[in-house]
């Protein structure tokens, strides 16, 4: 009895020790970490915030004047050197809508690319050359998204030409992580290279169907509500349009703003930095300093 006695010491101190100097710290911590980085993103009481980006505009010139007309700062990415591009970019300027590149990558699965799109085998100089060309193509263009890219969104060299082009720029311009792949570093090397960028949260219609949008357009509010921003990205699909011309006037009533992309990463960079501050030991210092009387 003694024996199992000790025994059972020796495998609760064993136990503790693991406690105090292994793993169990660290997931606490990051637990408390994800907890304040979610709440600090609200701190400012703030309401919910979204943005839309539509991708692939510039073929069809009837659904593209249909996205221009949707209500509030939905964000139109346009494919380079498609028939219809310069003609609706212009118009959605004109509207008040951002305007984006939306820059054709290579993909791991080899499907046809469209214009103009920078591939793994192009040297520094072919893939910067072809971004200039495509930026030009696109008149008002601020910022840039991939389109597909699950190959090179994956390879921090040819992110860093992109990065470093962007910021050549007389604007400066945003990127936008489509995150085709979970294996992206291109917010990362972005951010590395102050890129203001942030990533896509929600496809609203990987599967076009009325029942199916409506469940990712739950989901990205509910991330809204719960982390502060979400982005999602749309296509013109005459089943998309529809939905979103129903719905999105409907988000002041829910107590949800829809933003331009780039104030929707001004509020998130503005989150981070509070977020950093409440963690900073001058800032607890401040805190629990009482005031002289």
């Amino acid at each position: 009895m003694q024996c199992c006695a000790t025994c059972h010491g020796t495998a609760r101190s064993k136990w503790m020790m693991r406690f105090a100097t292994g793993v169990w710290p660290v997931v606490l911590f990051t637990a408390f970490a994800i907890t304040g980085l979610a709440r600090a993103e609200s701190t400012d009481n703030a309401p919910p915030a979204i943005s839309i980006i539509i991708d692939d505009m510039g073929k069809l010139i009837q659904a593209g004047r249909r996205v221009i007309a949707l209500p509030g700062p939905v964000a139109c990415a346009f494919l380079p050197k498609e028939r219809y591009t310069g003609e609706l970019a212009n118009a959605a300027f004109q509207s008040g809508k951002e305007v984006l590149l939306h820059l054709p990558m290579d993909s791991v699965d080899g499907r046809r690319l469209d214009h103009g799109a920078v591939t793994l085998d192009m040297t520094e100089r072919q893939f910067i050359a072809r971004v200039q060309d495509n930026l030009a193509s696109v008149p008002h263009v601020t910022g840039v998204n991939n389109h597909m890219g699950s190959l090179l969104t994956r390879h921090p060299g040819h992110m860093l030409w992109l990065m470093r082009e962007m910021r050549q720029q007389q604007m400066p311009l945003i990127f936008v992580d489509s995150r085709t792949t979970v294996a992206t570093v291109a917010r990362r090397v972005a951010e590395e290279n102050d890129v203001p960028s942030t990533d896509r949260n929600v496809f609203l219609d990987n599967e076009p169907d009325d029942e199916r949008i409506a469940y990712q357009f739950r989901r990205l509010l509910k991330l809204a509500r719960s982390q502060g921003t979400a982005l999602a990205i749309g296509h013109p699909y005459p089943q998309t349009l529809a939905f979103l011309e129903r719905e999105l006037p409907q988000l002041k009533q829910q107590g949800v703003q829809l933003l331009p992309v780039r104030a929707l990463i001004e509020q998130q960079q503005e989150s981070e930095r509070t977020w950093q501050a409440s963690l900073s030991p001058s800032h607890k210092a401040a805190k629990s300093s009482k005031p002289q009387l």
